[in-house]
């Protein structure tokens, strides 16, 4: 087992990792930049080093700085959480080379999984099922409008290297075809220096669904059942529960056998997830892998009793995995809880906070480094707090988060609570008709 672990990233995930770690008697190494001085991770770990200035690209996503914390620390390992340097290959290379354990799995497995075209081809090989689109990257307009009239409109444009919604736009006919192509390729430029675009087939109404898989050092993999996350606002989640309300005891099979055939066609080693969209009939395509932690990840621990953090690090210490498939024992919801204003279009409010009070009580957990006092910096992302609520029933466990939403006081700057407090009364969220487009119609009413 690693001795001590710098955590390469900020905010609430590295504050669940120290927690974890420290659990497990392994001491821990907090970076962080001069905006992030006063926050949480970095009075709760063992030790700390400041890396650079608030900019991401002098801090957080600077290797050089990064590993000579690692060396002037003695750190063994680095826990890379989610974002930032994450699914860095390089990061992961780097770290090998200098004999540090990068908690995650190996360079060449975020490689395969981090460009959308190779990772459709390796699930295709596996038989698992993909959305109909081009084998490759389109070498211009008039292949893709060839393959589009293939298929049939509607298409999505997609950037091979894309995330977060970024370098992605729907085609609804095929005049509309290249000014959507240009507008995908710029934005992709921009955002990842990488234009290659490919096309798929539009999915209309799906739902979006993932699989969290663990795959261990000695070929095991294993999934943890699935996690909903179609509530989304331009490709960025909102609200995430397990299991799904769509869900069948028949699907749940399939998609888990699939999961496990994507884990298992590279040799995966850590905790990832399998993200699938799921059409109105229940047939589902693989849409994509993100080789890290999750944001949602306490989903999946409240309904299976589990800390995927403490799997992790297990794992990438060469500990076999000696669980099984699980399956969802309970119902849980988590509501991101972000420094944005939903009735100014969601536009971020960093600033401070002049009044904290968390929401407690039986099956209620907030995952947070934000306290009365912080300021929370303009310069990451918004996220400020997780709210995770279990209970028997979907139904029951809707009720408790609106309790625990109705108790949960922050002031000083907006946040997106009185959004999450419209939602969960809304009939069609609570009897789970929705999908990802729920939110083009959801309509915010004013302040009371």
């Amino acid at each position: 087992m690693f001795n001590k672990i710098l955590i390469a990233n900020r905010g609430e995930i590295a504050l669940r990792i120290i927690r974890t770690a420290r659990e497990m008697g392994i001491k821990t190494v907090a970076i962080y930049s001069t905006a992030d001085r006063e926050s949480l991770h970095v009075r709760f770990a063992d030790e700390a080093v400041c890396i650079g200035p608030p900019a991401s690209s002098q801090s957080y996503l600077n290797i050089p700085k990064i590993m000579a914390a690692v060396e002037i620390t003695n750190a063994d390992a680095v826990h890379p959480g989610y974002g930032f340097l994450a699914e860095n290959a390089e990061f992961a290379e780097i770290c090998h080379q200098y004999g540090i354990k990068f908690i995650g799995p190996t360079p060449e497995q975020i490689r395969k999984m981090g460009d959308k075209i190779t990772a459709k081809d390796t699930m295709i090989k596996a038989g698992v099922p993909v959305v109909p689109g081009s084998d490759g990257l389109l070498q211009d307009i008039a292949q893709g409008k060839r393959i589009a009239s293939d298929i049939g409109y509607p298409v999505i444009l997609k950037a091979t290297a894309g995330g977060g919604g970024r370098g992605m736009r729907i085609v609804w006919k095929e005049d509309e075809f290249e000014s959507m192509w240009n507008i995908a390729r710029q934005e992709a430029k921009a955002a990842f220096s990488n234009d290659g675009i490919y096309v798929e087939k539009f999915i209309e109404e799906p739902r979006h669904i993932e699989f969290q898989v663990v795959g261990d050092q000695h070929g095991r993999v294993v999934h943890l059942s699935e996690r909903d996350c179609s509530i989304q606002r331009r490709h960025q989640k909102l609200v995430e529960e397990s299991p799904s309300p769509f869900m069948t005891s028949e699907l749940r099979e399939l998609m888990g056998e699939a999961a496990i055939k994507a884990g298992k066609s590279i040799d995966y080693e850590g905790v990832g997830t399998i993200e699938f969209l799921v059409d109105k009939y229940r047939n589902f395509y693989f849409m994509e892998m993100n080789t890290r932690i999750q944001v949602e990840h306490p989903v999946t621990e409240e309904v299976i009793d589990h800390d995927l953090i403490k799997e992790q690090i297990k794992v990438a210490a060469g500990i076999p995995i000696t669980g099984k498939n699980y399956f969802p024992a309970m119902h849980a919801l988590e509501v991101r809880i972000n420094a944005e204003d939903p009735y100014n279009d969601f536009r971020p409010n960093p600033g401070k906070i002049t009044s904290l009070h968390t929401a407690k009580g039986h099956g209620v957990r907030v995952d947070t480094h934000v306290y009365a006092g912080y300021t929370v910096p303009s310069y990451y992302d918004s996220l400020m707090a997780k709210l995770i609520c279990k209970a028997q029933t979907r139904e029951e466990c809707i009720t408790k988060m609106e309790r625990a939403l109705d108790e949960f006081i922050l002031e000083g700057i907006k946040t997106t609570i009185p959004f999450h407090q419209q939602l969960m009364k809304n009939p069609d969220f609570r009897s789970g008709n929705f999908h990802t487009g729920f939110l083009n119609t959801f309509k915010l009413e004013p302040h009371k």
